[in-house]
């Protein structure tokens, strides 16, 4: 399945984060600003960490910052947020973090498929470290094999 679009709406380069809650609103503000989520999406994703905890932290320096489907979907969207300065999350091995995605889907079925799209772009162990020192939406697309908008573009593709 390919990547949703990752339009420049969506990106947000270098945030200044406080807290891993900061850096997961980071994201947030990009899937809202791309029309993907709605603000309340960002409170449900926070709220995830806290019942779950840091199993986000899918990689070292990576959190994949997601809910399930719900109302506050609009459509399947990305967002990449890469951090000023690293946060911690909690997690025993992969803190801190450098880069949050945001992951909105609006069903089961988008969800697994997205999040399996992902995890091929992260197959290739430096891609976390190019997203984070990526400086433009176009390097952060570049690293990803993603696209500004449309359908996407295969993530087993992008990455060679």
């Amino acid at each position: 399945m390919p990547l949703p679009p990752l339009p420049d709406e969506a990106v947000v380069v270098r945030a200044d984060a406080a807290d891993w809650r900061a850096a997961v609103r980071a994201a947030g503000r990009g899937l809202v600003r791309s029309g993907a989520a709605r603000a309340d999406y960002t409170d449900r994703m926070i709220a995830v960490i806290e019942e779950f905890g840091a199993y986000v932290v899918i990689a070292p320096g990576l959190a994949l910052a997601h809910a399930r489907p719900g109302p506050d979907v609009r459509h399947a969207g990305l967002s990449v947020a890469t951090l000023a300065t690293p946060v911690a999350f909690g997690h025993p091995h992969n803190d801190p973090v450098r880069v949050v995605i945001g992951l909105a889907v609006a069903s089961v079925d988008e969800h697994v498929a997205g999040v399996a799209s992902l995890a091929n772009v992260f197959n290739d162990p430096a891609a976390v470290g190019r997203l984070a020192a990526a400086t433009t939406p176009d390097e952060v697309r570049a690293a990803l094999g993603a696209v500004a908008t449309g359908a996407g573009t295969d993530a087993s593709e992008a990455v060679s």
